[in-house]
């Protein structure tokens, strides 16, 4: 009986794993708890910085086309937006698996029938034993049993906090519900929540980089919109430029925010070496109180908005039971950790795969790809993604040279 694959989220790396399942003539299921491309959907008002040829294979095109003569494709230079790439891309991708993927099914927990975590430790003698998977669909619980499973959850959902060495600001927890987490569409769907507001944006990444941007573009047609923007990174530009950077959105991105952040242009107070220390209630969450740090002194200011673009984390709990030797520091899978540690510095686009091993973890027919498997390295790249899936089929079939993607 061929082994049952279990692949926990349909992503463009998720999609792309039940696809090379697919073509191998392997039984697969891919779990979704949300809707196709749930998280490339929630930022999907924002274009990608790497054009639509690095963020698609030849087997998935050729997929699409086969089920759909006549498809057309963006161009492959296109830096398209996230919502285009689910739609022209990864919704066809997905329309050719069929029943093959469960959606707002989600996998809560994973387990080995019979085994604890402690029970044989780092013995290859655990993978006789199928995977029991704690299934979620409809508020109703049941379990269902795999062989082999791909997590492929990412990382979008779990946010990091605001405070100070990465816990959560004082009142955080309670103010949660009221803070925006991840890249908020200040321009589209969300603009009437942020027209003439006082915003609080916290960040120094590309993430925060869009939104003030974005909320810039605002003030300029609603001029009582304001953002304060605070990181806790010094100086006075908060985006480090790359020499030469082969990403021209990237380089036009950070210019742009680092002009704000300096010449406090679109109505944005940038203030460096800031964390946030304290939040609460004004009015009853109509506004909030919030205190911000800066070395020695604090400020105390009312804001109508928080956005949070500190980034993201792998969710942990739902292999808890698994044997998995993470990073200590990234929460990665260890032996990909250290070979990315090998590179680290590097601009995203020089990053390579490492190989099928660094895939392996002491939980045998366990692996983590993705975005996930880079933990808290932002350098992931879907093409890398796709490599994984690659490297990973051949520990699945046993087969060193197994390669699909080559013609």
């Amino acid at each position: 009986m061929p082994a049952r694959l279990a692949i926990l989220g349909a992503g463009p790396v998720g999609l792309e794993a039940g696809l090379y399942a697919k073509q191998l003539k392997l039984p697969f299921t891919i779990y979704e708890q949300g809707k196709i491309g749930e998280h490339v959907w929630r930022w999907g008002h924002v274009r990608l910085f790497s054009p639509f040829g690095m963020n698609a294979t030849a087997l998935g095109r050729l997929a699409i086309r086969t089920a759909t003569p006549g498809h057309e494709f963006p161009a492959d230079d296109a830096c398209i937006s996230g919502r285009e790439h689910v739609e022209r891309y990864l919704k066809p991708l997905a329309d050719g698996m069929g029943d093959s993927i469960k959606t707002e099914t989600r996998v809560v927990n994973v387990g080995r029938v019979g085994l604890f975590k402690q029970d044989s430790r780092g013995d290859a003698s655990r993978g006789k034993q199928p995977f029991l998977l704690l299934i979620r669909e409809r508020n109703l619980d049941r379990y269902e049993e795999a062989d082999i499973i791909l997590d492929c959850t990412g990382t979008y959902t779990h946010h990091r906090w605001l405070g100070p060495g990465g816990i959560p600001a004082l009142g955080e927890t309670q103010a949660e519900p009221h803070i925006a987490y991840g890249l908020v569409d200040v321009l589209g769907d969300a603009k009437r929540d942020y027209i003439n507001r006082s915003v609080l944006l916290v960040g120094s990444g590309y993430s925060a980089a869009t939104t003030v941007t974005n909320l810039a573009k605002l003030a300029e047609e609603h001029n009582a919109t304001w953002t304060t923007w605070v990181a806790r990174v010094g100086g006075t530009q908060p985006l480090k430029r790359i020499p030469n950077d082969p990403l021209r959105e990237r380089d036009r991105l950070a210019v742009t925010a680092n002009t704000l952040a300096t010449r406090s242009d679109g109505n944005v107070e940038f203030r460096a070496n800031t964390y946030v220390e304290a939040i609460e209630s004004a009015n009853n969450w109509q506004t909030a109180r919030v205190t911000l740090r800066t070395g020695s002194q604090t400020k105390t200011m009312e804001v109508d908005k928080i956005i949070a673009n500190v980034g993201y984390t792998p969710d942990r709990a739902l292999y808890r039971e698994m044997q998995i030797h993470e990073c200590y520091a990234l929460f990665g899978p260890m032996k990909l950790a250290a070979a990315l540690a090998g590179s680290a510095g590097q601009d995203c686009l020089k990053q390579v795969c490492h190989g099928p091993e660094s895939l392996r973890n002491p939980e045998p027919n366990f692996y983590i790809l993705g975005a996930k498997s880079y933990g808290r390295n932002s350098h992931f790249l879907m093409r890398l993604g796709f490599e994984q899936v690659r490297d990973a089929f051949t520990l699945i079939t046993g087969n060193a040279k197994l390669d699909l993607y080559k013609k």
